[in-house]
C-alpha cells in the first residue's frame, strides 16, 4: 500500500527489509530477526548514497534497521497516534526530538527527551474544498444530512456489513458517502444494485479516494470510522462529528485515540461488537439533534492545529542546522 501511495505522490521509493518480532511466534522470530538485519544493511546503503542530514520517523517496524543504521545522524519522530506503538517507544530512545499531536502522548514517553507538540499534519490539498464545491461534486442535495462512512485506506469488514445490514434506514436518515476499500467493493456494489432509484441517488459508494478525500470531508455533516491517527488530524481539520469504531484486534492505540476525542466532547465511540445494533439508533439520535451535533462539531474544531506540517518542519530544520553546525 505504502508503495503505491508513495508513487502516486511522485516520489522516489526505496524498500528496506523489515519484519515485526512483537508477539511473533518462535517459528517465524528467526526469519524475522533476519530481515531485520538485511535491513540495516538496506539502511546504510540508502544513507552512504542520500547522505541526509536528519532522519525524520513516523512509526512501523520498517523504521527500526533504519534508526540504528543512522543512529549518527540527528533523529526526530513524529508520534501520529496519542498512545505510541512498541516501534515508536523503542524510536523514541534514540531520538534527539519527539513531534507530538497532543501534551495528552507526553505519559507515555520518556521525561528527559525533548517532546514538541506540533498538532497532526494534513495535506495541503484537504482545504481547497467548501461544503458548497463538495457537495456538488458528488451530486449531494442540500435538503438533507450527510453521512460520510470509511474504515480506513483498506476498508472495514464489520463497518461496511453494519452499513449494508441497515441501509435502508440510514438512507432514510440521510445521503450517504461510503468509501468501501478495494477487498469488500463487489460486495457493497451489489447491495447498491438492490436498492430502488430513490435511495441509490443517495448512496455514493467508492472503494478508495485520494484528491477527493477532502471533498468528503468537507461535504459531511458527521462520519462513521475506525479510529486511526489521521482521525486526531483531518477530523479537527474539518469540524466534523465522529461515531468512532475502534479496530478491536490491533494495537490498542485506537481504542486511546477515541477515548481522547470522546473525552472532548467531538465523538462518540461505539464497540465494533455493537455496531451492528447501535449504528442506526446512534446515527438519528445526531442528525435529529442539530444543537447536540453543532457542539459536537465546536468541540472538534477546537482540537485543529492547522500548522502542524510547518511545525514539525521547523523542528526538522532545527536538528539539520545543529548537525552543520558541530559539524
Amino acid at each position: 500500500m505504502e508503495y503505491s501511495l508513495v508513487k502516486h505522490a511522485g516520489l522516489e521509493f526505496r524498500g528496506i527489509a523489515a519484519a515485526g518480532i512483537h508477539g511473533v511466534g518462535w517459528k517465524k522470530l528467526p526469519k524475522n530477526i533476519a530481515s531485520l538485519v538485511r535491513g540495516f544493511f538496506d539502511s546504510r546503503r540508502i544513507l552512504k548514497d542520500f547522505k541526509p542530514e536528519v532522519l525524520f520517523f513516523t512509526g512501523g517496524y520498517i523504521g527500526i534497521p533504519m534508526a540504528f543504521a543512522g543512529i549518527h545522524i540527528p533523529q526526530l519522530i513524529f508520534i501520529p497516534d496519542i498512545e505510541p506503538g512498541l516501534s515508536l517507544k523503542v524510536l523514541a530512545r534514540l531520538a534527539d526530538t519527539i513531534a507530538v499531536v497532543c501534551d495528552d502522548s507526553k505519559k507515555y514517553l520518556p521525561s528527559h527527551k525533548k517532546i514538541a507538540v506540533t498538532g497532526y499534519p494534513t495535506r495541503a490539498e484537504l482545504r481547497k474544498w467548501t461544503k458548497e464545491n463538495a457537495r456538488n461534486l458528488f451530486g449531494l442535495s442540500d435538503l438533507k444530512p450527510v453521512l460520510f462512512i470509511f474504515g480506513g485506506s483498506k476498508g472495514a469488514r464489520s463497518i461496511n456489513q453494519a452499513v449494508a445490514n441497515h441501509i435502508h434506514e440510514l438512507l432514510n436518515l440521510c445521503q450517504i458517502i461510503h468509501i468501501t476499500g478495494q477487498s469488500d467493493w463487489d460486495y457493497v456494489c451489489k447491495v447498491r444494485e438492490h436498492l430502488d432509484p430513490a435511495e441509490a441517488k443517495d448512496y455514493h459508494i467508492n472503494p478508495y479516494l485520494h484528491e477527493e478525500m477532502g471533498a468528503a470531508f468537507a461535504a459531511a455533516d458527521l462520519v462513521i470510522s475506525r479510529a486511526g491517527a489521521s482521525t486526531l488530524g483531518e477530523f479537527p481539520l474539518f469540524g466534523l462529528p465522529a461515531i468512532l469504531v475502534p479496530y478491536p484486534y490491533a494495537w490498542r492505540y485506537q481504542k486511546v485515540n477515541a477515548d481522547y476525542l470522546a473525552e472532548k466532547g467531538a465523538a462518540i465511540i461505539i464497540e465494533d461488537t455493537m455496531l451492528d445494533k447501535e449504528i442506526v439508533g446512534t446515527v438519528g439520535d445526531l442528525m435529529q439533534n442539530r444543537d447536540k451535533l453543532a457542539e459536537m462539531k465546536k468541540a472538534m474544531s477546537s482540537l485543529a492545529i492547522p500548522d502542524a506540517a510547518k511545525n514539525i518542519a521547523v523542528l526538522l530544520e532545527e536538528l539539520a542546522i545543529s548537525k552543520s553546525e558541530q559539524s
